[in-house]
This record gives C-alpha cells, sequence and structure tokens, in this order.
C-alpha cells in the first residue's frame, strides 16, 4: 500500500522543506495552503497522515479538526509554533494524534511519522481481532483478560477500562479531560485524583510483570499514551 500524506502548511520555506524530505522517504503527499483545501483533499484522497500546521491564513486549524473528525479518523499531526500546554490539550481533545512545535527536527518529524503509520496499519490489521498484542502485552478482549510475559494480571474494571483505551490509542496522547470523559463520563476536578491514583495502580501492576518496558507514557499537564513496541 502507498503511503500517502497531507501537509497542510502556508510557509512555501517550510513546504519546500518537508516536501523534499517527503520524497527523498518516498512517500506520496499533497499539499494544501489553506483549511478549505485541506478539508477538499481529506474528503477527496482520505491520505493515510495528515500534517496540519493551526496558523492557517483562512481558518484556525483546531476548526478543520473538528470538520473532518466527523468522517475522517486516520491520524492527525499538528506541527504548530503553539508552544502552550493548552493549544496542545485542545488540539489533543478535538482529535489530533500527536503535537510537533516550531522550530522542530526533521528527523524527529519523521519518526512521528512513521509512529503514525504503525498506527494505521495496526488500526486495519487488529480492527476485527479479538486479541490486541504490544510487546510482551496481550489483551484478550472477549474474556476481558489481560498477559503480561504470559501471566496474568489482575486489573480492576477502572484499571482495565483505561488499559483497553489507551490500547485502542496506541502511540496517541489521550488527554486528561479525554480519559475522564471516556471512562468517568463527565469532568469533575475531583476526578483528576481518581485517575492518577488508578493509573499509578495500572502501571505499577504493569511493571511487577514487565518491569525492563515502561507501557504507559505520561506527559505531565497534559495526559498519558501507550508506548507502542
Amino acid at each position: 500500500m502507498e503511503k500517502s500524506i497531507l501537509l497542510v502548511e502556508d510557509n512555501i520555506k517550510i513546504i519546500n522543506f518537508i516536501c523534499a524530505t517527503l520524497e527523498n522517504s518516498e512517500y506520496k503527499y499533497f499539499i494544501a495552503k489553506t483549511g478549505k483545501e485541506a478539508i477538499e483533499i481529506i474528503e477527496k484522497e482520505k491520505p493515510q497522515v495528515t500534517i496540519l500546521d493551526l496558523g492557517l491564513p483562512d481558518m484556525d486549524g483546531i476548526d478543520v479538526i473538528k470538520e473532518v473528525r466527523e468522517y475522517y479518523f486516520n491520524p492527525i499531526i499538528i506541527l504548530s509554533a503553539r508552544n502552550e500546554d493548552r493549544d496542545k490539550v485542545t488540539a489533543l481533545d478535538c482529535g489530533a494524534d500527536d503535537y510537533l512545535t516550531k522550530p522542530f527536527s526533521i528527523d524527529e518529524l519523521l519518526a512521528r511519522i512513521r509512529a503514525s503509520f504503525r498506527r494505521f496499519t495496526h488500526e486495519l490489521r487488529s480492527e476485527n481481532s479479538d486479541i490486541f498484542i504490544n510487546g510482551n502485552l496481550k489483551i484478550v478482549h472477549s474474556s476481558k483478560e489481560v498477559y503480561l510475559n504470559d501471566e496474568n494480571i489482575h486489573l480492576t474494571p477502572i484499571e482495565y477500562n483505561l488499559l483497553i483505551l489507551l490500547s485502542k490509542n496506541i502511540g496517541k496522547v489521550l488527554t486528561h479531560n479525554f480519559i475522564l470523559k471516556e471512562i468517568w463520563g463527565d469532568v469533575f476536578e475531583s476526578d483528576m485524583l481518581s485517575l492518577r491514583v488508578f493509573m499509578a495502580g495500572l502501571r505499577k501492576k504493569l511493571k511487577n510483570k514487565d518491569s525492563e518496558n515502561q507501557y504507559i507514557q505520561t506527559h505531565v499537564g497534559v495526559g498519558y499514551k501507550m508506548i507502542r513496541f
């Protein structure tokens, strides 16, 4: 399958820089310089990965995410000069998968692109699968059993639901608010402490069975992500 990328960016120097890199890496790519163009290309071409700037001349990149997320579920990587936590949280909550700030390393951008393609491929393969496998971690959905290094792990219902949510979004940073809405159904300040407690318990149980690998990564002030092995 040919790997296709949409670059949404209005800075010609950045466009030329990234496109040269994409060509060298043999990616097929599309270019959009406005939000409207981006939406049209996404509707028509369904690129496997989209790299999106937030500061577009006709509309905010956040509004592009909100509009296309109604029908487009492939990875979206934000590439923006906005570096405040609140900007990252807003973009991720609206449906972005990753966030990279300008100025950026081209090696890091390529690494994020490769991770996004792995996630895209994994979702295609596991769409109808009963078993999730990541490194030494195995989840059997039908029986709600979790194994690590072939040893069964006893999880509380909340811990299990957190693990499932992270596994379904492997490689993607999930914000605190997103997790609270998905697991608890609402967002209250008091629930933040509960989330930290349950997440700490889940991470401890995973570490007890596999001390060499860290499956859940904390993004301070933002949320959590399951690392892909």
